[in-house]
């Protein structure tokens, strides 16, 4: 029997010398076949009278269908004729097929598969990420509601399982409302023999362009190829094998603890934002010393010594930021011959503009120089470590968030914003567009990098290499990805059902799924949940489902069960006995213990927090919620004569007593809520600080919070995974 290699090149040649890119459907099968899907029993024929004969052999009913080059959609061409019950009406079939369709081959005369659900697994190529596969059940549910799920190939066992397991219709395949019970399995293992290790689409992804396995009729016994129609590429694609760099700390250890800096185009008579960056990285703590602006006449920029090139600096230059005109650019670095390590080009004007021969001079120029490129495009580097930055009012605090951003803009926004709301990075990199450097060799860094615990990417697009880094590290440090872009759709061309549904949106969504990053729709939400991943220990042993609020604020407290849950995360009410408890304690008449625990302003405060730490300690022992989410308005406490600082001191005591007594049960996490008065958002700022020192997350609203125990929970599911190391 011919092997699947050979039946795909021959196949695969035979098509693209017609110019007839699309399989006959018996092609299409024969390969399905090859790869262990099972297919109705049929035959070929070339007439009605042929057909008649030869069906014989066959068990009715059949069904009889139309074969033509570049016939896609059968049914709306009338070229299927189903559940015909002897042979002559196979022929009167026949013939009314061959008045529907022409030009036609001959017809295709098969079995009727066994009753059962129509499925739909399919099959394209992202220009990012390579084949992805898609199952869904067919019929409505693919056409109208787009009840699909994605994963980019090659998959394992569990994410076909997975994948299933997504779609709102899977209950179907269970028997639901008393219908008939369908083989998962069965299921599993058509897409693991199109999308698995050894999978059509995962050996042969650089011939195909879209496959469709439509319907897939899947039974209490097996799973049957009912249709199935593969289109080729025009040209083979070419295979790319990611490659990881060899010495990754080597490389960037000049970007993130540079022991010298050149800037280049500060100005001796003018304010530049070179001369800007100077500034910053002086405030960080740079030896001045160590700090050499270039320029090509001036002996001193703003007090230090400057130097004509990268040649002329007293010792060979670590890292370099540059931001002058881009047609200068190659120069500059071809002149610093064996003396640069990296350069992180700033300046616009190359590829983003139409300038790809001024990109590729510059790539060509730092190679035989023997330096590397970050950007052009972009801000800078930002490394606390290295007393290295771009942004000015950046906290020099070393942190464990590693941040790669595609973005100039976004990199001084998450900075600023995120050192206020209480991130502290092991690095921020600005990467612009990626012409030498790229997004993957820096993530491969940060996985590698003992000082950083979290990564968050913002990304405008992706590559193999990503994905593969992703799906693979070890150990799994908490991602996050800010995705722009995300609701441009794919398939504007495609022939298939699939390729009509795949988009980008879908695709990040396979990934985040497959690898177990967390997707972030905004900025805020984006350091919402940086936030929880630096500050809370994930758990293995029970990933976080359940949340117990409790605060003053009964509508709040409300809203906030509601937003709670729309993250995934339910407020479970307590048991009667507990609500029992905590009422016997004679606190107040006006509280509600029941969860959320409202509490009103008397009984927050009372006691030096130790009421509220009682209510904490009991729900802890006796309902074991797995998140605790204090929220504070600090208009109404800071309303008390006097003491309103003690008051909110005491309570964060009470909540820091909590978490160590009772370690690892449940994360912490604060709300203080502000009306924007100026002295409340000083006391938030405050506040913010103290509790970021003993490992709590502070937020400004639950919803905010809710994002955060959502990030969390879902590195803890990840990580319970059979496939997490």
């Amino acid at each position: 029997m011919t092997g699947p290699a050979e039946i795909f090149e021959q196949l695969a040649l035979k098509a693209r010398s017609s110019g007839q890119l699309a399989l006959t459907e018996p092609e299409g099968k024969a390969v399905l076949g090859r790869f262990g899907i099972a297919v109705p029993r049929g035959v070929f024929a070339e007439t009605g009278d042929d057909a008649a004969a030869r069906c014989a052999d066959l068990t009715f009913p059949v069904a009889v269908k139309a074969v033509a080059p570049g016939l896609v959609h059968k049914s709306d061409a009338g070229g299927v004729r189903l559940a015909l019950p002897d042979a002559g009406a196979v022929r009167s079939a026949c013939a009314d097929i061959a008045a529907a369709v022409q030009p036609l081959d001959g017809f295709l005369i098969e079995e009727m598969a066994p009753a059962g659900y129509e499925v739909i697994v399919g099959g394209v190529v992202d220009p990012q990420f390579g084949p992805i596969v898609m199952v869904g059940l067919g019929g409505v549910f693919v056409e109208i509601f787009e009840d699909v799920a994605f994963r980019i190939c090659p998959i394992a066992r569990h994410d076909a399982e997975a994948m299933i397991g997504e779609l709102r219709a899977a209950p179907l395949l269970d028997g639901a409302r008393g219908g008939v019970v369908a083989s998962r399995d069965a299921l599993v293992d058509v897409l693991m023999a199109v999308a698995g290790p050894d999978g059509l689409l995962t050996l042969f992804g650089g011939d195909i362009a879209e496959l469709d396995i439509n319907p897939l009729i899947v039974s209490e016994d097996g799973a049957v190829a009912v249709d199935a129609q593969i289109v080729f590429r025009e040209e083979r694609a070419a295979t790319v094998v990611p490659q990881n760099l060899e010495d990754v700390e080597g490389l960037f250890r000049p970007l993130f603890t540079p022991r010298n800096i050149a800037v280049v185009g500060a100005s001796a008579t003018r304010r530049t934002r070179s001369n800007t960056v100077m500034d910053q990285i002086l405030k960080f703590g740079f030896d001045r010393s160590k700090l050499y602006p270039i320029h090509p006449t001036a002996t001193e920029i703003d007090g230090l010594p400057a130097y004509a090139s990268l040649q002329d600096t007293p010792e060979p230059v670590d890292y370099a930021y540059v931001a002058i005109p881009a047609a200068g650019v190659a120069d500059l670095i071809a002149g610093a011959k064996d003396r640069l390590r990296i350069a992180h080009v700033t300046t616009s004007g190359f590829a983003e503009f139409g300038r790809s021969d001024l990109q590729e001079e510059l790539v060509a120029a730092a190679h035989e120089a023997g330096a590397r490129i970050i950007g052009p495009n972009c801000n800078g580097g930002h490394s606390p470590r290295g007393k290295l930055t771009f942004c000015y009012d950046g906290l020099p605090d070393e942190g464990s968030v590693g941040i790669i951003l595609q973005s100039g803009g976004l990199g001084i926004d998450t900075i600023r914003r995120g050192n206020n709301r209480g991130l502290r990075f092991s690095g921020v990199i600005t990467v612009g567009n990626c012409a030498d450097i790229g997004v993957a060799d820096l993530l491969q860094f940060y996985l590698t990098d003992r000082a950083t615990e979290v990564v968050g990417m913002y990304l405008e697009g992706g590559d193999r290499r990503l994905f593969e880094l992703l799906r693979d590290r070890d150990p799994v440090k908490p991602v996050v990805i800010l995705k722009g872009g995300r609701s441009a759709r794919g398939g504007a061309a495609a022939v298939s059902h699939t390729g009509t549904l795949a988009g980008d949106d879908r695709v990040w969504d396979a990934l985040a799924r497959q690898t177990g990053v967390v997707l972030a729709d905004s900025l805020d939400e984006f350091i919402d949940k940086l936030l929880a991943l630096q500050c809370l220990t994930p758990r293995t042993d029970r990933p976080t489902s359940r949340a117990m609020l409790i605060g003053n604020g009964g509508g709040t407290s409300v809203l906030g069960v509601d937003t709670f849950a729309r993250s995934g995360i339910d407020v479970v009410p307590f048991s009667q006995a507990t609500v029992d408890l905590l009422q016997g304690m004679g606190l107040d008449a006006g509280a509600a213990y029941g969860n959320p625990v409202d509490l009103p302003q008397p009984v927050l405060v009372a006691n030096e927090g130790r009421d509220t730490e009682r209510i904490l300690r009991t729900a802890l022992e006796r309902e074991a919620p797995e998140t605790i989410v204090l929220h504070i308005n600090l208009a109404v406490v800071m309303s008390l004569v006097g003491g309103a600082a003690d008051a909110l001191t005491h309570l964060l005591d009470a909540l820091v007593r909590v978490k160590r007594d009772f370690p690892g049960q449940a994360h912490c996490l604060l709300v203080l809520r502000s009306d924007g008065n100026a002295a409340y958002e000083e006391t938030r700022l405050r506040f913010r600080a103290l509790a970021l020192h003993q490992g709590i997350p502070t937020y400004d609203e639950l919803p905010a919070a809710a994002r955060g125990v959502s990030a969390i929970a879902a590195h803890e599911r990840y990580l319970t995974r059979g496939n997490a190391s």
